[in-house]
Formats: C-alpha cells, sequence, structure tokens
C-alpha cells in the first residue's frame, strides 16, 4: 500500500498545488497516530520517510530485557539478538510496522486526519496564491446570488462580490462573466475569502493600465481618481516625457482605449485631465470645461473659492453638483464655486460693511481692501500688528478698529438669527446658504444649489451636463 505513496504525493502536490513535503508530513503524522491508536498511548513510535523508495516506513522502538513484563513496549534479550546480534539489555530497537494491521478504526482515523490536514493546507496555498494579488483585476463566472452578494468562481476558490460593491444597475445572472478589482482577501475558519470590487476606484486605475501601454511601462502615470460608480469618474493623469501627451495616450486612437475602459465600467462618463503641480491649475483642469475667472486659496482651511461666468456657472457645479464634487475628490481640495455677478456683490457688500464702522472713510476701506480685508468678519479676526503698515493707524487705532468690526459682527449675526426666527426658521433661499455649491456638510456628503437657471443666486442643478470623455 505505501509503496505507491510517492506517486500519490506527486499527483496530489500538482493536482492541488501543496507543497510535497507538507504532504508527507501529514501522511507522517496520520500513520502516527493510527499506530498510537492501536498500540496505546505509549507506543514508541517513529515514522520515517524514504526519499528513495518513496514510501513512508513505520517503526516501533521496545526496550530490550530479561523479562517481559509490557509486551507491546518491551522485547526479550533471545529475541533481540535475533534482529541485532550486538544489542545487549536496555538498548532500543525499531521493528518495522505492517501498516495493513492497524485496523479499520485507526486507518478510518488516519484518513481523517489526512482530509483535514489536506483541506488546512489547500486553504493556506489558496490564501498565499491570492494575497499577492491583492490589487489585481480578476475574471470570474457567477455561481449564485445570496441576499443580493454575488458568489463568483475564480478557478480554485470563490469570491464575494457584496452589494455595496456592486456598480448600480448592473444586474448579474448565474453563468455570466463578471470582471473585478480584489480588494481584499481575508482568511477565515472555513478558508480565505476573495473580496471584489468594481466600485473601488482602484478599479478604474487598473482598467487603465490594461488599456494604455505606456501607464505599465511608466510613461504616463496615473495621478489620482474619484468616481461616482455607474455614473461618472474623473482620472488626473502626468507625464514623464514632454513628447508623450498623458492625456491622449490615455485616450486613444479615435477615442479607441478611453471606450473600452467606458464598455467595461457599462458606460461610465469618464473625464481624463492633465495632472498639475499647481494646486489651482490642477482645479481649473479638473472643472472643464467650465471657464475660471479666478481662484482665492485658503491654505489654512484647504478650500479654494472658484469665481466662473456666471453662463458658466451651472456647468462648472454639472447636474446635482456632480461636477464640482468629482473636482473636489480628485484634487483634495473643498471647493466653493460661485458666479461673477455674487461674488462682486458679496465682494460690494463686505466692502460697504468696512464703510460702516465709525472713523472708516473711503482712503481707508480702500487701504483694508487692499491688505486682504474684505469684510467685517476678516477685519474682526486680524490683529494690530496685522494693520501696523496702514499709513495712518497706530496700534491704538488698530485695536479700537478691529473691536468695533468685531462688535459690528455681532450685531449682524443677531439681526440674522432674529430675522430666521421670525420666518419660522425657513431655510435660506437658494445661493444664500452657508453649503455653497460643492461644499460638504457636516455629514460628509456634498451638496448642490437647488433646480433652477444658472443665474446668481442659483447653481443651475438642471445645467446642460459634461459629457465629452475626453477633453
Amino acid at each position: 500500500m505505501l509503496s505507491e505513496i510517492g506517486r500519490v504525493i506527486d499527483q496530489v502536490s500538482r493536482d492541488k498545488g501543496i507543497d510535497k513535503r507538507i504532504l508527507i508530513a501529514t501522511l507522517k503524522e496520520a500513520l502516527q497516530s493510527a499506530a498510537r491508536k492501536k498500540l496505546g498511548p505509549k507506543a514508541d513510535i517513529d515514522v520515517r520517510h524514504n526519499e528513495d523508495t518513496g514510501e513512508i516506513e513505520v517503526f516501533q522502538y521496545k526496550e530490550v530485557v530479561e523479562t517481559i513484563v509490557s509486551p507491546d513496549l518491551e522485547i526479550d534479550l533471545a529475541e533481540g539478538q535475533r534482529l541485532d546480534p550486538e544489542c545487549e539489555v536496555g538498548d532500543s530497537l525499531g521493528v518495522k510496522m505492517d501498516a495493513t494491521t492497524f485496523g479499520r478504526i485507526a486507518a478510518q482515523s488516519a484518513k481523517q486526519i489526512i482530509i483535514q490536514k489536506m483541506k488546512d493546507a489547500e486553504r493556506d496555498a489558496i490564501y498565499k496564491n491570492f494575497i499577492d494579488r491583492k490589487g489585481e483585476i480578476v475574471n470570474g463566472i457567477v455561481l449564485r446570488s445570496e441576499r443580493g452578494d454575488l458568489i463568483v468562481n475564480l478557478g480554485s476558490t470563490e469570491g464575494v462580490l457584496s452589494v455595496k460593491e456592486q456598480v448600480p444597475r448592473e444586474l448579474y445572472k448565474r453563468g455570466d462573466r463578471v470582471r473585478a478589482y480584489i480588494a481584499d482577501v481575508i482568511l477565515e475558519g472555513k478558508g480565505p475569502q476573495v473580496i471584489l470590487s468594481r466600485t473601488h476606484p482602484n478599479f478604474l486605475m487598473n482598467l487603465f493600465k490594461a488599456e494604455v501601454p505606456e501607464i505599465s511601462e511608466g510613461i504616463v502615470s496615473i495621478m489620482a481618481t474619484s468616481r461616482e460608480p455607474g455614473v461618472r469618474a474623473k482620472i488626473a493623469v502626468a507625464s514623464s516625457d514632454s513628447d508623450v501627451d498623458a492625456v491622449g495616450a490615455c485616450v486613444g486612437m479615435r477615442g479607441s482605449r478611453v471606450q473600452n475602459v467606458v464598455h467595461e465600467l457599462r458606460g461610465e462618463k469618464i473625464d481624463i485631465v492633465p495632472w498639475h503641480a499647481d494646486s489651482a491649475k490642477f482645479v481649473c483642469n479638473a472643472l472643464a470645461p467650465a471657464q475660471i475667472s479666478r481662484v482665492i486659496i485658503d491654505e489654512e482651511n484647504h478650500a479654494m473659492e472658484v469665481i466662473v461666468p456666471d453662463e458658466f456657472l451651472s456647468v462648472a457645479i454639472g447636474k446635482k453638483g456632480q461636477n464640482v464634487r468629482l473636482a473636489s475628490k480628485l484634487t483634495g481640495w473643498h471647493l466653493d464655486v460661485k458666479s461673477e455677478t455674487r461674488f462682486s456683490r458679496a465682494m460690494q457688500d463686505g466692502y460697504n460693511s468696512l464703510l460702516a464702522l465709525p472713523d472708516v472713510n473711503v482712503n481707508l476701506a480702500d487701504a483694508l481692501y487692499e491688505k486682504g480685508f474684505y469684510s467685517l468678519e476678516e477685519l474682526s479676526k486680524a490683529s494690530a500688528e496685522d494693520l501696523a503698515s496702514i499709513r495712518g493707524l497706530d496700534d491704538e487705532k488698530a485695536a479700537r478698529l478691529i473691536e468695533a468690526a468685531r462688535i459690528a459682527g455681532e450685531r449682524l449675526d443677531e439681526a440674522r438669527e432674529e430675522a430666521a426666527g421670525e420666518e419660522g426658521g425657513a431655510e435660506p433661499e437658494n445661493g444664500d446658504s452657508s453649503e455653497e455649491a460643492g461644499e460638504t456638510p457636516s455629514d460628509g456628503t456634498e451638496t448642490s444649489p437647488a433646480d433652477g437657471p444658472a443665474d446668481d443666486e442659483s447653481a443651475g442643478e438642471n445645467g446642460p451636463e459634461q459629457e465629452n470623455e475626453a477633453p
């Protein structure tokens, strides 16, 4: 029986992808357990693998004694000298055993150990195989659906494509082929679980890597991505070679490369934008095709106020704020998009609020404006040192001016609160909300102004959507 064990080990090792040494160790443990089942737990058993013959040999060691007390553990001197003429009392002699004599119960126990160990070894082999492939794209076949989660056959194991990792409105049935990104590999008691995703941003990146040779070669780099799965995505690219256009390489001849990615994503629109080291220019690229008049950067809050011509407001924001929301995720900056009309009105209101302060004339208001103090709020947060360079303002007068701005600002806030209370807590009109188009409220979602035309009071939620996939 054991003479063919070498051939069996080789075959199982090839079929299951399990190391031969693990299989041999498993068989040795199983045979040792079977021998102890037959001979008792005190039996001295040794199992060896003969590499020359491929056999696994079982030896029972017995002590040489003059008078046998325990036949399973001892052998008399006469019998010992028959096996080994040079043996003496006290020596330990190994006797090769016939594995077929272990009995049915012992053999069944050995079989169970072998099966369990092989399952464990196969599970570990699958885990090691897929943990190294984490971050890759794999192809599989849908086996079944469990409460919306898809169980996908990946060959040697099964993957799970959960509902939240599926693109909305994508439907799969049993036998359909599916392409997904390996987001994670978890080793559980029942075996490795491969977590798949079609919504992960890296799924989009890997699709482009597969379609664009310049990305695989390292000439073109994907600097950032942002997605609203199934609807729209933005991808920022840069080239390390001045002769290679990063955007053109990703678009391909007549848009063939980007269209292959769009087809895999079931029609998800993709904007490819050039990355720029200058954050303001990068934001302008991300908001294309909208024209940008000016960008005001707030480094402290990592935010930008983007001013656009009135006719481009709805284009910059996009349908339901989608364009500015994706641009914000792509660039990593908090973006507040305003029309020129509204920005000019806000600047004028701020200037008038400065003029309303005691002892502030037009010349002083202009000087404050030039120093970057455009409103009461900004002036109230200043220090005397910030105003020291303005002609005609000493430290005492600057302190009085700052205090007056603070008091006027508090009164203005109180008046607004009273007005809001009189209106029964009604929400502010479109365009006057503190959560401007593209701003992120406390719950982490991003909003856009309500439906309406793209004028100075609204963001044009129903405005035209940017649909060019290759800007």
